[in-house]
């Protein structure tokens, strides 16, 4: 009720969706009862607004169900082999196995959902705050969407999709391509999470640390620790310097199977508590700048992240 009481003594005529979905999702506040007390005051409220936020809480629930589901398979064969750093096609990717809600299946028909285990993938699992890559399989009688990739053990990817045409059978050989602009636009995010790493421990002190981050393809989200909320200053310095090295134009270096003594040598940050093996890859942008132990895909040159804004801190 404060909230909602807040919210009408602004003066407002409508009730914006986000706020009616938190009072519903996170106090248990119906909506229909917000309707009641708003209806009140002559004040309506952003039902597209709610229902907006409502279906991006359906779409996160399932798709931390997916995650759960791919963690749950049991799967006893051949690793995959990831191509996906040098090409975004893959020929002649065989499969090695095939799951329909959770139970192992020899084969699976036009219409029906499967995650479906490959010998060979350029697909990137979802991993290190990257989300996963979507795209297609293909041959001469069958095609699949994949809609999401992630990692049923270390080295097994689950790629997640629907048969559209066709059946799909253990031992088929696919085509498999990476949706080429969903990964472009993952990647210029990921890369630009890096840069502003770098800018943060400029602007706030190397004891800025990163313990958690989310990169898709529409934006980023970076935490971090820190002891106060960041000013309006330190937000546009931080912007300033992303933007800065985005124009440098800087190459990207990519240190693979290094010794991770070495990579310390290095000088490379290594992110939130990760565990690493004993051979990591190291992502420098500038090695006076930016080099981080980093498992996920990249822009091959700043420039080509465009332009970097923060939208919000909280």
């Amino acid at each position: 009720m404060e909230i909602l009481e807040t919210a009408l003594a602004s003066g407002t005529k409508v009730i914006d969706g986000e706020t009616a979905f938190k009072l519903h999702d996170t106090f248990g506040f119906p909506l229909d009862l917000t309707a009641d007390v708003c209806r009140e005051r002559d004040v309506t409220v952003d039902e597209v607004g709610f229902e907006t936020a409502m279906n991006r809480q359906r779409e996160q629930a399932r798709a931390a169900g997916k995650f759960k589901m791919a963690q749950g398979l049991e799967y006893s064969g051949a690793p995959t082999v990831f191509h996906g750093y040098e090409q975004l096609t893959q020929e002649s990717a065989k499969v090695l196995a095939l799951y329909v809600d959770g139970t192992q299946v020899p084969a699976v028909k036009a219409g029906d959902s499967a995650v479906i285990v490959l010998d060979n993938t350029p697909f990137y699992a979802e991993s290190g705050g990257q989300v996963g890559d979507a795209g297609e399989l293909r041959n001469a009688s069958c095609l699949v969407d994949v809609e999401d990739t992630l990692k049923i053990q270390a080295d097994v990817f689950g790629h997640h999709g629907q048969v559209l045409e066709g059946e799909i059978k253990v031992g088929d050989q696919f085509t498999a391509k990476v949706n080429v602009e969903r990964r472009s636009r993952t990647i210029r995010h990921h890369s630009a999470t890096h840069l502003m790493h770098s800018a943060l421990r400029e602007a706030l002190g190397t004891h800025v640390a990163q313990k958690g981050s989310l990169v898709n393809d529409t934006a980023l989200r970076f935490d971090f620790s820190h002891f106060g909320k960041m000013t309006d200053e330190e937000i546009a310095q931080v912007e300033v310097r992303v933007n800065e090295k985005i124009r440098e134009g800087i190459a990207l270096k990519e240190h693979r199977n290094v010794p991770i003594a070495e990579a310390q040598k290095m000088g490379a940050t290594a992110l939130f508590g990760e565990k690493y093996g004993e051979f990591v890859r190291v992502i420098e942008f500038d090695a006076d700048y930016s080099m981080e132990l980093c498992g996920g895909t990249h822009v091959a040159n700043t420039s080509q992240i465009g332009f970097f804004k923060i939208l919000g801190e909280s």
